[in-house]
């Protein structure tokens, strides 16, 4: 028995080194904050947030009693497939029901991306490189801000929810390079 279950250990392992192959390297989301979230329970909602990405799921804390919860929570996608969506969903936990949904959002990597191949170096703390406005083709609530913070490229965004009488969810997008992974 513990030769069957050593030898699916390393088959399992290989199998995801092998699915690395197509990663071009990990997005970190990292999910700050509700605003103004909708009211689920009596008073309140229990809030927390799932990241989709292709067949990836991600899922923030739960955030008890609270429409305008901070959640600082990081959640990281392997990137495989760059022109794929990243898909938000809002819910309220509930303990004896189907949690109930909250409104979603989606948006697309590629103005950040494209950000990162230009490979800036020395430039001033807080560099702007680019802005994005809202607009019915995205789920923007304000202008999103590319910028250089740290020698790193950050985008801020703050994503209207669609689909749900109010809220929005402010995210922070930073890129981590996997070494030998295929690049940009």
């Amino acid at each position: 028995m513990k030769l069957i279950y050593h030898q699916v250990f390393h088959l399992v392992k290989f199998s995801r080194f092998l699915s690395m192959e197509n990663v071009l390297g990990l997005l970190r989301i990292h999910v700050e904050r509700g605003v103004n979230l909708a009211i689920r329970d009596a008073k309140s909602s229990d809030p927390y947030v799932i990241i989709k990405m292709g067949k990836q799921k991600l899922k923030t804390r739960v955030v008890k009693k609270n429409i305008n919860p901070e959640w600082n929570d990081d959640l990281t996608l392997s990137i495989s497939d760059p022109h794929l969506p990243v898909r938000l969903f809002v819910y309220d936990k509930d303990m004896f029901s189907f949690d109930d949904p909250m409104g979603d959002a989606e948006f697309d990597i590629g103005p950040f991306l494209e950000a990162i191949k230009m490979r800036l170096e020395g430039l001033p703390d807080e560099t702007i490189i680019t802005r994005l406005q809202p607009s019915r083709q995205n789920c923007l609530a304000e202008e999103s801000k590319i910028v250089l913070k740290d020698g790193k490229v950050v985008q801020y965004m703050v994503l209207r929810l669609r689909n749900v009488e109010c809220g929005e969810v402010e995210l922070q997008l930073h890129w981590i390079d996997i070494p030998g992974s295929g690049s940009l």
